[in-house]
């Protein structure tokens, strides 16, 4: 009368979440330095120290967004059917990920109002490259 265990979920989501947003966290910050480098706003001595201050904790921030954005996810679909169990929990990890992400380049990577010396940038200090229909 032994009863057959459950199988037990499988943590290669939830690593793959983890490892999605420290991707995302590694993007958003070479975005980051590249804006700040091309319009020469806050790319000096100081604001080179920030941004290497900030890798780790941009990596470790976003590898948690990306736990939790899949833990919500997992509680939000736990009675949902199979279609919505399967999409819900990655597109809720992009979706978080990417925001968070979008989010540090438009307050890190932008500085606006401040000095750059490059001339390759209008005072937003938004480069020309960033697409118009994506606010930063």
């Amino acid at each position: 009368m032994n009863k057959a265990k459950p199988p037990a979920d499988s943590c290669l989501p939830w690593a793959a979440s983890a490892l999605f947003g420290a991707a995302m966290g590694c993007v958003a910050w070479s975005l980051t330095v590249w804006a700040r480098a091309y319009c020469d706003a806050g790319y000096d001595a100081g604001g080179r120290f920030e941004l290497n201050i900030l890798l780790p904790l941009v990596v470790i921030i976003e590898a948690f967004v990306g736990l939790a954005a899949r833990a919500i996810a997992h509680r939000l679909v736990h009675a949902a059917p199979a279609t919505v169990r399967m999409s819900l929990p990655p597109l809720l990890v992009v979706a978080a990920t990417a925001g968070l992400a979008w989010w540090l380049f438009a307050t890190r990577g932008t500085l606006d109002g401040y000095p750059g010396d490059s001339g390759l940038c209008p005072a937003t200090n938004v480069p020309p490259q960033w697409p118009a229909w994506m606010p930063a």
